[in-house]
């Protein structure tokens, strides 16, 4: 299994954007299907999208399909979340997760690895 880091939250004002990235450590990242989910206190964990192997395709939530960008260098065994029009409902702890299998499987479930997590905090 890949080894998953998390880094670039941080604190942004509402209305702000803030990009989050998630390396891998091990050699088979291009077969794993990359997912982005997150968690605010006292509520269970979100899936907000995913992107194919290749980088091709991606799946988002309705709830931040307009507002929310996943992409991936599998040169650099990373991927990133691009969020923008950032508001403070977007707080929460965010995590990158990997899978092999179908790009639309939402559930936290199906996901093999997972990163420790990053705190994005969105002040009004």
């Amino acid at each position: 299994q890949e080894q998953l880091v998390e880094s670039g939250g941080g604190l942004v004002q509402a209305g702000g954007s803030l990009r989050v990235s998630c390396a891998a450590s091990g050699r088979t990242f291009s077969r794993y299907i990359m997912g982005w989910f997150r968690q605010a206190p006292g509520k269970e964990r979100e899936f907000l999208g995913a992107i194919s192997y290749l980088g091709g395709s991606q799946s988002y939530a309705d709830s931040v399909k307009s507002r929310f960008t996943i992409s991936r260098d599998n040169a650099k065994n990373t991927v990133y979340l691009q969020m923008n029009s950032l508001n403070p409902e977007d707080t929460a702890v965010y995590y990158c997760a990997g899978r092999v299998g179908s790009l639309h499987s939402r559930s936290p479930s199906d996901y093999d690895c997972w990163g420790q997590g990053t705190q994005v905090t969105v002040s009004s």
